[in-house]
């Protein structure tokens, strides 16, 4: 297994980090796009080659669509009634999505609502992760899926319906905010729309806010009707002409993360962000500044505090955070994390023991009351074909001026250029 050797030098160097567009305002904004018969250059308005996995993942499935439905040329009129007849072929289209998990369940929605034979799949680990109550819902609603495998996981067989219907749905709060949001993104496209009520406690409810508001910029009638439902008309999608992918939160969460732990150099990156996105993970600014005042104040008793369960992709990069500057913690609302590329509370765990920290974890938190082991002499950290395993580990190594991040291609899922930006500030 590859690996790259991460030595920290005596003082970081200044710098600018140019941050990557937002996986997740990207992603919605393609499938919205492609709704409304816009192929995905024309939004991205970047070679694809340029983004992350988990954006040119999505971005190649829409295009396989647009590519069948325009045989002759790629810029002839969408028109989905007069093509109906072209997508009842006998091969359905193999769609290999990769690891990108918003792509397999984003791209499922949008699928089953455009006419066509799909099938699609992923890696290993994209056909160990769940996707049975998206299935039942769209199921619910007049789409055509059936199982390639397992019951309840991909691959997926899809004969895409472009006449569901909407109506009523009931589903539980603390299923994947993506599942919630594929629905939500193709419900214009439902006659008669879609209701849907969300029961018990609603986990990632900012990534909903984020997709109603994209929505709503593409015309869509989305709106809460009160804290729990969520009411969406049948109306047609325009995609604005200024329509724009901010700088991802989630990315900028590691060099706050690289600031906390060094006292040297200067790093530009907040002038990119948007303090007004509707990005959850923004909170980050705020997380960190909890964690100042924290290590400020030494004297004060008890543990850091947080709920991660509108933010829970910031949990790694916290968590390492506060190990390296022996911030005692106790984080909840962890419980999506068992379930993502890995079981990112296992790996923490594991990982940390390394580098002779000994956390404690449940099936929904993860804590550190100070204990430590003996670290390893020359650990390299495992990432479990996760990205953000490797960009939370990799500034530990200004702590402990030396460490080895195995499988670092794995930051091409959401942060391609990591590396490369962590060489500019002198970390490599």
């Amino acid at each position: 297994m590859s690996y790259v050797e991460i030595v920290a030098p005596e003082a970081l160097n200044n710098c600018t980090i140019q941050l990557p567009p937002s996986k997740s305002v990207a992603n919605r904004i393609l499938i919205m796009a492609a709704l409304g018969a816009v192929e995905p250059q024309a939004v991205l308005r970047r070679p694809l080659n340029e983004l992350c996995d988990d954006i040119s993942a999505l971005a190649r499935l829409i295009q396989t669509v647009f590519n069948h439905r325009k045989p002759d040329s790629l810029h002839d009129t969408y028109n989905q009634d007069s093509l109906h007849d072209t997508y009842n072929q006998d091969s359905p289209s193999i769609v290999d999505i990769g690891a990108a998990g918003t792509a397999m369940r984003f791209g499922t929605a949008y699928l089953a609502v455009t006419s066509g034979r799909y099938i699609i799949t992923g890696t290993e680990r994209i056909r160990q992760r769940p996707i049975g109550i998206l299935v039942e819902a769209l199921r619910s609603l007049g789409a055509d899926i059936e199982y390639g495998g397992e019951e309840g996981f991909p691959p997926l067989h899809i004969v895409g319906n472009p006449d569901m219907h909407g109506g009523q749905l009931v589903l539980k709060g603390n299923v994947s905010s993506q599942f919630i949001s594929a629905l939500l993104m193709i419900a214009p496209t439902l006659k008669g729309g879609l209701t849907l009520t969300l029961e018990g406690d609603i986990v990632s409810r900012p990534y909903i806010d984020l997709t109603i508001s994209l929505m709503q910029q593409f015309g869509a009638k989305a709106c809460w009707v009160d804290e729990r439902v969520i009411r969406i008309d049948e109306s047609p999608i325009t995609t604005p002409a200024d329509i724009a992918i901010e700088a991802d939160w989630t990315a900028a969460s590691y060099w706050y993360e690289i600031e906390a732990l060094s006292h040297s150099g200067t790093i530009e990156f907040r002038k990119q962000l948007n303090y007004d996105s509707m990005q959850g993970d923004k909170v980050c600014d705020d997380i960190f500044e909890r964690i100042k005042s924290y290590v400020s104040m030494r004297s004060q008793s008890g543990p850091f505090n947080y709920d991660f369960t509108r933010c829970p992709d910031l949990a790694q990069t916290i968590v390492v955070t506060c190990c390296m500057l022996d911030v005692p913690f106790v984080f909840t609302g962890l419980q999506t994390l068992r379930i993502k590329e890995t079981d990112r509370i296992a790996a923490l765990a594991t990982e940390l023991m390394k580098l002779g920290y000994v956390v404690q974890t449940s099936e929904s938190t993860i804590g550190w009351d100070g204990g430590r082991c003996t670290p390893q002499a020359n650990p390299v950290i495992q990432t479990y074909h996760d990205h953000r395993m490797a960009m939370a580990f990799a500034p530990c190594a200004i702590k402990l001026k030396h460490l080895s991040i195995a499988d670092p291609d794995v930051v091409t899922k959401s942060y391609p250029t990591y590396w490369r930006d962590l060489s500019a500030a002198g970390l490599l």
